[in-house]
């Protein structure tokens, strides 16, 4: 089944307003009437601030291969990566977009992948720590009540990734034979299990050699993402404030976090859907449906249409159709199935000073 990423992403950004609307109905535009436009630039100031807290981690984190990012380049890059993210169904172009960009510096694929699994791995063990403060606060505050299967939810969502990643590397070798006498039963060509192979040797030697980074860069490369998280998941907590209701900063969190998780699940960009259901689900029964699908769409707007709107320049004029057709597949988006685009030569960019 052949769908065009276009189309899918047109489909996105309508169901990522008409649900809140729907569920709304005319209120929603009388509390979306009272937000301030100073409330509004907040919202986004944070989002620009969080994506430089970003542009400092991927520094650091290439600083380690040799690269020189600017500031301003790495910026960037960042901001296309997000749109990446948002126009692909689970996020799948960011994997796709940030190694491509990195290897203009003439840093392998892999290499770039392995950055940005380290990068996420860093973003899982801040949502753990940020779940334990919340569960430590919740139990303090009395609220687990209303907290403790969202909770316990959230908290496997992070420990059953993370275990697994973790007994995947430490258990490679095994990984890695075993796959290659799988791939040798389903009949994939030698050529291909070579390129794997090569792929996949590299990916790992990459994360390891991150891992034998200094404690003071990963502490400020961690740092930098704390930072980053905690403005991007405070921007729920000031929506719902701007319409006039109120919840604690603990439970915006934990909504944002399942509410994620339930767009992962839908094959629209930016989980367009998932996101906007599971979150009115958790919200109403709170703050009532008039001020949560405002606060929605508020929120939406700002994690969602922003990164679209400020990306798509951005994007653009760092890759183009080229980038784009990679993303697509050709312009088409192949359910079931993967096209293979070739990216253009690398080039040699010269270096900037960190």
């Amino acid at each position: 089944m052949k769908i065009r990423l276009g189309a899918l992403l047109a489909v996105s950004l309508g169901v990522a307003v008409l649900i809140p609307l729907l569920l709304g109905g005319q209120d929603v535009f009388a509390l979306l009437a009272t937000v301030k436009p100073a409330t509004l630039a907040l919202l986004l100031g944070m989002v620009v601030i969080g994506w430089n807290l970003n542009a400092g981690r991927l520094r650091l984190l290439s600083a380690g291969y040799g690269l020189g990012l600017g500031q301003g380049r790495a910026l960037a890059y960042i901001v296309a990566t997000e749109f990446a993210v948002c126009v692909t169904p689970a996020g799948g172009g960011g994997a796709v977009v940030y190694p491509w960009l990195l290897s203009r510096h003439g840093l392998a694929k892999s290499r770039g992948l392995a950055l940005y699994a380290a990068d996420h791995v860093m973003d899982m063990l801040f949502f753990l720590a940020a779940l334990c403060v919340v569960l430590l606060h919740s139990l303090a505050a009395t609220q687990f009540t209303y907290l403790g299967w969202q909770l316990g939810v959230t908290a496997m969502l992070l420990v059953v990734p993370l275990l697994l990643l973790w007994l995947l590397i430490e258990n490679f070798r095994k990984v890695f034979h075993a796959a290659g006498r799988s791939l040798l039963r389903l009949g994939v060509g030698a050529g291909w299990r070579w390129r794997l192979a090569r792929h996949s040797l590299e990916f790992f030697r990459s994360l390891h050699l991150i891992r034998g980074y200094s404690k003071m860069r990963l502490a400020a490369i961690f740092l930098l993402c704390s930072g980053h998280w905690l403005l991007r998941y405070s921007v729920l907590y000031f929506a719902i404030l701007a319409v006039g209701e109120s919840i604690t900063w603990d439970y915006a969190f934990i909504v944002q976090m399942l509410a994620q998780a339930a767009g992962q699940l839908t094959i629209l960009p930016g989980g367009s859907g998932g996101i906007e259901v599971s979150s009115s689900l958790l919200l109403i029964p709170h703050i009532g449906v008039a001020a949560a699908t405002s606060a929605i769409l508020l929120w939406r707007f700002v994690t969602f249409h922003w990164y679209l709107i400020a990306g798509a320049p951005v994007f653009a004029l760092l890759a183009g159709k080229t980038l784009w057709r990679l993303l697509a597949g050709r312009e088409v988006l192949q359910l079931g199935g993967e096209s293979e685009v070739r990216a253009p030569p690398r080039r040699t960019v010269q270096k900037e000073p960190l």
